[in-house]
């Protein structure tokens, strides 16, 4: 039995990040989680790429438009969708949802989905570099450790 296990080795790896502008005050903390767990992993500064879309809703595209390139080992999608006082935050995470899952699947890179669904701010700001850590760190070093998964699937490398 062959066994695979990724490593968030990012050293020579190049990464775009593709953050949200709507509520940005989150997704900034996000994003700054992202690029230290990046830089935390090895990729230089100059290897990462910050791509910023209106919302949500506009990250599918983007991530499926950089990971298709050719360009990046991985895709990092941050956001923050918040309930409102209507079910509109629903279908805005279910379709950036299913749009991340289908990018990643398109391109064969992947496209790792740090977007949070919260009820409140409070619950976001907790997951954006508060009591609950950052998201963004953590789909960060999910991307590397993937990269490395892939490689190690794709070459027949694995641990025995």
């Amino acid at each position: 039995m062959t066994t695979y296990r990724g490593t968030p080795d990012g050293a020579g790896r190049r990464v775009a990040v593709v953050a949200s502008r709507f509520n940005e005050m989150v997704v900034r903390k996000l994003v700054d989680g992202a690029l230290a767990g990046l830089g935390k992993a090895g990729v230089a500064d100059e290897d990462v790429d910050v791509v910023w879309v209106p919302g949500a809703f506009e990250l599918p595209l983007a991530a499926r438009t950089l990971a298709s390139g050719g360009a990046y080992h991985a895709v990092v999608c941050l956001g923050a969708v918040i309930r409102g006082e209507t079910d509109h935050h629903e279908h805005v995470a279910a379709a950036a949802a299913r749009g991340v899952l289908e990018a990643g699947l398109a391109a064969g890179v992947p496209v790792m989905f740090g977007v949070l669904t919260t009820d409140t701010l409070d619950q976001a700001m907790d997951r954006a570099g508060g009591r609950h850590g950052n998201r963004g760190w953590d789909a960060a070093l999910a991307a590397m450790e993937m990269v490395s998964v892939m490689e190690q699937a794709s070459s027949g490398g694995g641990a025995s």
